[in-house]
């Protein structure tokens, strides 16, 4: 163990922020004994330092100026969140010899390439294993455990938001919006829930972890999004009946030459692994060419959860750094495109709200069958009278497997005819 205190700056004292600065300080000797070297918290970066904080933290350490402490530290922590200043204050300390440890998925997502390319430029480390599924440690397995492997898939429930929301409809019988308001009453959800119900935060932490399990730099740009606030009692419940239940999964897998990187609702048989994910929790599903199947499981975001990966982070890179190991350099080698949602192929459900008149299923059936995808199930629910006086009825289709650009001209026709009110709801379904 050296004498030399280790330098470290916080930016951020957040929910997550806030429990990493309770663990510097408390478990600094037993940090010290991991290191080889006692960390110092120099000072941690607020935008105001007299705002109330439920912390125990000498308040001597907030300061506004988080460009002096950057300067300072032999690590900075960043958890700020955002694009700006987040990606300005990284690049500083990278290119000062300092390693970085951020849990910032939004800007990983948009400028990772960037931010590993200074860390390995400077020779420092850059890690991140905070910024996906919260406690869960991935993205090191996906990194460093299986690196000897070739991941085929990777699919998971990486937002603790929407798979609290589709648990409760499914559970209660609950419509979205009651659902989303429980989530915010019980701080799951932000008052604006945006980021999590239309998919982006799980899109930002799928193009990460894409670019982690095959060696190839993706950003949420490259990632196909859809969310949930669509998602209808009705669509749980014909899920259900059909032994089902409907998650919001983000789904990474080799396509041809390139990998296909999507975020949407899907339907998974109830014996699937992912289907028991209740509440807030997430998972995430590996599948390998010689591990084969893995599952990864646990608290997918909170104060003290994300902590956890936030130091697993620092200790390990710390550790390192007074050692005097190498970083670990990008490993983007093999260069693989983002492909097209056109070509994935999968099972769909679709839901047509239609005129309840004789042919009607026949017609729909033939337009299907015009278009080459076979029908596996069709299920009617019949309606009270509409307002124009005309009885409707509820057709729910499952589909053999076909493509999504297959299934997109289908439907456009459907919806031409005259006797179809409109689609429902279009949802994949997980075999």
């Amino acid at each position: 163990m050296t004498d030399r205190s280790f330098k470290v700056a916080l930016l951020g004292a957040g929910t997550v922020g806030s429990q990493v600065a309770r663990i510097l300080t408390e478990d600094a000797e037993e940090l010290a004994s991991r290191i080889g070297s006692r960390p110092e918290l120099i000072g941690i970066a607020v935008r105001d330092t007299t705002a109330a904080r439920d912390t125990t933290v000498d308040a001597a350490l907030y300061t506004t100026d988080a460009e002096a402490l950057i300067d300072a530290a032999d690590v900075v922590i960043e958890l700020t969140g955002g694009i700006e200043p987040a990606r300005t204050r990284i690049l500083r300390a990278l290119s000062g010899g300092a390693a970085v440890v951020t849990g910032n998925k939004a800007l990983l997502a948009k400028h990772g390439t960037e931010l590993q390319r200074a860390a390995d430029a400077a020779g420092v480390q850059l890690s991140y294993e905070a910024a996906v599924a919260g406690a869960i440690p991935i993205l090191r397995p996906l990194r460093d455990s299986l690196a000897g492997d070739r991941i085929t898939r990777v699919l998971g429930i990486m937002n603790g938001t929407t798979n609290f929301i589709l648990d409760a409809m499914d559970s209660t019988g609950a419509q979205f919006d009651d659902a989303l308001a429980e989530a915010q009453r019980l701080g799951y959800a932000e008052a604006d829930p945006t980021a999590d119900v239309e998919g982006h935060d799980a899109a930002a932490k799928a193009a990460i972890v894409a670019s982690l399990a095959f060696h190839s730099e993706f950003t949420i740009d490259d990632v196909h999004c859809e969310g949930i606030r669509e998602i209808s009692a009705d669509d749980v419940a014909a899920a259900q009946a059909d032994g089902y239940v409907i998650k919001l999964l983000a789904v990474c897998e080799l396509d041809g030459e390139g990998v296909n990187i999507r975020v949407h609702p899907t339907l998974i048989p109830r014996k699937h692994p992912l289907a028991s994910v209740r509440d807030a929790y997430n998972a995430v599903f590996v599948e390998s060419r010689d591990a084969g199947e893995l599952m990864f499981y646990g608290p997918g975001a909170g104060g003290a959860p994300t902590a956890s990966a936030v130091m697993g982070d620092f200790v390990t890179l710390s550790r390192r750094k007074v050692l005097g190991g190498p970083a670990i350099p990008d490993q983007s080698h093999r260069n693989l495109e983002a492909t097209s949602l056109s070509r994935v192929v999968s099972r769909y459900t679709v839901g047509l709200h239609v005129k309840d008149k004789l042919g009607v299923l026949a017609r729909i059936a033939q337009v299907f069958a015009d278009h080459g995808i076979s029908i596996q199930t069709m299920h009617q629910t019949k309606h009270p009278e509409h307002e124009a006086g005309e009885p409707e009825t509820t057709i729910r289709i499952v589909t053999h497997r076909t493509t999504d650009e297959r299934l997109e001209g289908t439907l456009a026709e459907i919806s031409a005819l005259p006797t179809v009110d409109r689609v429902t709801s279009i949802i994949r379904v997980e075999n």
